[in-house]
């Protein structure tokens, strides 16, 4: 039925529209889901040039001692790609006339190490120390907001804190810790992380009067090692006055979003597959009225209504399976070809990439089968039962 000549030509035009809507409704749900995966790789790739594999964290209060027998011992882990001592706090930055609030990020020497961020510099150079001398790495926009020249070497930039435990004082000045230090370079990554101003960690210990406790600890793995087990050993061997956060917990707004964006877009376009599935009814019920002959000696051959509703419930799932499958191979060579060749820019100089970003991942190949399967099913269900209700009366009309 699904190939043979119709006495009536609408039914295979019909047939054909259904088919046709979900081939176009399932090739889109791959491309769209493929460049949203492939946005979400590329910024997750941009927070993680910022952003650690595991961070440790006090569970209550800003800072904790890190020079304990424990954190020693997690130095010397072979597992451990490098271990990074962070203090971090808001201060005042001036440059010249101009002020801005950042962020101050001391961080040890070891941050250096298979560090990323020298791909985010836009301006000078990723130096936290040249000669003996401290220097600064700014972002994007503390630059910004100060103007700040990393050629011009006669310019530093002023920091301010509030000195712990000095109030009223007759003198203000009294009142803060002011160090300089040479901005050396500008990265930019994010709006997030733009405002923060990396420094040694002794300079900021000297600027904090914080001599020997940490914000937090970074941690980066040599690959090859589970994250997950790691993790758990971490977690359940600091206790419950340390909380260890991996990149998702460090960045769960941010996944958040993405993740709602995708399944947003998901929804939509499936409503649009279940319009179009839909219109299996109407081309099955077309379908029936043209083999209304071919129903009733089926029928009087002993066929029950189990037999001829499965008939067109096949039909139905054939129709929208064809389309489907057909849909989802030519997603995803448009998918491929997109990841290889680049054809459809952004249109826009000043993005990150040129082209869409693709990246395929099989999970969205069984999410569009299983939904497309699943709305075929209840549509042909549906039809089958409708368009074969009256078949008594088919009979008497043979």
């Amino acid at each position: 039925y699904l190939f043979s000549k119709k006495s009536v030509n609408a039914i295979n035009f019909i047939s054909g529209i259904s088919m046709l809507g979900v081939f176009v409704g399932s090739a889109a749900l791959i491309i769209i889901l493929s460049v949203f995966n492939g946005f979400e790789q590329l910024v997750l790739s941009m927070y993680n040039t910022f952003t650690p594999e595991l961070k440790i964290e006090p569970a209550l209060g800003k800072t904790f001692e890190t020079n304990t027998a424990y954190f020693q011992a997690l130095r010397k882990d072979n597992r451990i790609l490098n271990l990074t001592e962070v203090l971090q706090e808001k201060a005042l930055v001036r440059y010249g006339t101009a002020q801005h609030i950042g962020v101050i990020k001391g961080v040890s020497e070891e941050f250096a190490m298979d560090n990323k961020l020298d791909t985010a510099i836009i301006d000078g150079s990723f130096k936290l120390k040249h000669k003996g001398e401290d220097l600064a790495v700014i972002g994007a926009e503390v630059q910004s907001y100060l103007s700040v020249n990393v050629a011009d070497e006669f310019e530093d930039l002023q920091i301010f804190t509030p000195n712990k435990g000095v109030q009223n004082s007759i003198n203000p000045a009294d009142e803060f810790t002011v160090r300089t230090i040479h901005p050396a370079g500008v990265f930019e990554i994010q709006q997030e992380f733009d405002d923060i101003i990396l420094v040694p960690i002794s300079f900021a210990r000297e600027l904090l009067n914080e001599p020997l406790n940490s914000s937090s600890i970074e941690i980066n793995l040599k690959p090859g090692v589970s994250l997950k087990s790691f993790k758990k050993e971490l977690t359940s061997a600091l206790g419950k006055n340390f909380i260890v956060k991996d990149r998702f917990q460090q960045n769960e707004l941010l996944y958040k979003i993405l993740n709602s964006e995708k399944w947003a877009i998901f929804i939509i376009l499936t409503f649009i597959l279940i319009i179009a599935i839909f219109n299996i009814i109407g081309s099955l019920t077309m379908l029936v009225i043209d083999k209304r002959r071919d129903i009733a000696v089926l029928s009087s051959l002993g066929a029950d209504q189990s037999l001829i509703r499965n008939i067109f419930f096949t039909e139905g799932m054939m129709i929208s399976m064809i389309g489907c499958v057909v849909g989802m191979g030519v997603g995803l060579l448009f998918a491929v070809l997109q990841q290889r060749y680049g054809f459809v820019s952004m249109g826009q100089f000043d993005m990150v990439v040129d082209a869409y970003p693709v990246d395929l991942k099989i999970s969205d190949f069984f999410l569009v089968f299983i939904t497309v399967l699943v709305i075929s099913a209840l549509a042909s269900i549906i039809s089958s039962r409708l368009s074969i209700k009256n078949i008594t009366n088919l009979r008497e009309d043979l």
